[in-house]
């Protein structure tokens, strides 16, 4: 993993961090030696409690409590709904709607064992999005979610048609390519292998916004775009479209 993570906030309660695309929130159930930002940070800053999560290859904003007091306290904002999140994502095909709600429950998926499914079944979840931009085969959305379950941008878009543009198991690729954008006007030189704009899920949480322990008044705290993300929309601006 990359030596250095980035630390948004951190005080004697709770530390907000943007997490690397490609590394665990938290240790893996199954195999806990597997390198995990949790264990990095308690490496470097003492005791550290899980408050929420974010998938192994999504990258951006996510908190930590320093202490169980702190941890009830974030633990509650997001039981109740009152945690504000933000994810900008890329996803497949044009959008024909400039926003809208997708209010529709999510559960386990019976025949693909670690996916999810969309269905009457599962539970409630609910996300909000607005298109920021519409290319000819893609489209740059602005998503929150007032819910948190498994998976649920990446069931919800492929839900709607509009699966993320590189999600293997949602959507149809996993990588993409400058090749794909720029069709028949992209030359590769000779001995040359293509590698890809980004090759990990399109998908980045970009804000958190909450009250914090020992504050009154909620803050916002934004991740920045990372390098894989910000590349692939630069060129689709400029050749998709």
């Amino acid at each position: 993993m990359k030596s250095r993570v980035d630390i948004l906030y951190q005080d004697d309660h709770q530390m907000v961090v943007d997490k690397p695309a490609g590394l665990l929130a938290v240790p893996d159930r199954y195999d806990p030696a597997k390198p995990n930002l949790m264990d990095w940070l308690r490496e470097r800053y003492g005791d550290i409690i899980k408050v929420h999560r974010l998938d192994k290859d999504t990258s951006g904003v996510i908190c930590f409590a320093r202490h169980t007091d702190a941890h009830r306290h974030l633990s509650l904002q997001f039981e109740q709904h009152e945690i504000e999140k933000t994810y900008l994502a890329l996803v497949e095909g044009a959008m024909a709607r400039e926003a809208g709600t997708i209010d529709q429950p999510i559960a386990p998926n019976p025949s693909r064992p670690g996916r999810m499914i969309a269905t009457s079944k599962g539970k409630s979840a609910l996300t909000h999005f607005r298109t920021l931009e519409t290319f000819q085969r893609f489209s740059w959305v602005e998503v929150e979610i007032e819910t948190g379950r498994t998976h649920q941008i990446r069931v919800h878009f492929q839900y709607l048609g509009h699966p993320l543009a590189v999600d293997e198991f949602y959507g149809t690729r996993n990588a993409l390519f400058l090749s794909e954008i720029k069709g028949k006007g992209y030359r590769l030189g000779k001995d040359q292998e293509e590698r890809p704009l980004i090759s990990r899920l399109s998908l980045h949480a970009h804000r958190l916004a909450f009250v914090p322990f020992g504050k009154s008044e909620k803050a916002t705290f934004e991740a920045p775009l990372p390098k894989d993300l910000a590349v692939s929309l630069k060129q689709l601006q400029r050749w998709g479209g």
